[in-house]
C-alpha cells in the first residue's frame, strides 16, 4: 500500500475526525466540489513540476540536413 506523505502519521480514528469536521463545516452538497477543485489543483501541480524538471534531452534538434 502506497503511504501518502501527509498522512503519514494519521490513524483511522484521526482521518474520520477531519472528515466529520468537514462534512459539518461544508456540508454534504459543497464537499465534492471542494476536493474535485483541490485534485485538480494537485493535478496542476505535479504537471508544472514534471514540465520543470524535463531534461532539455527530450527536445528533437533541428535536423542539418533540411533543405530551406
Amino acid at each position: 500500500m502506497m503511504e501518502l506523505l501527509f498522512i503519514g502519521g494519521l490513524g483511522t480514528s484521526e482521518i474520520l475526525l477531519i472528515v466529520l469536521a468537514l462534512l459539518l463545516l461544508f456540508g454534504g452538497k459543497k464537499l465534492p466540489e471542494l476536493m474535485r477543485g483541490a485534485g485538480r489543483g494537485i493535478r496542476e501541480f505535479k504537471d508544472a513540476v514534471n514540465t520543470a524538471t524535463k531534461p532539455e534531452d527530450d527536445k528533437k534538434p533541428e535536423s542539418k540536413d533540411e533543405v530551406k
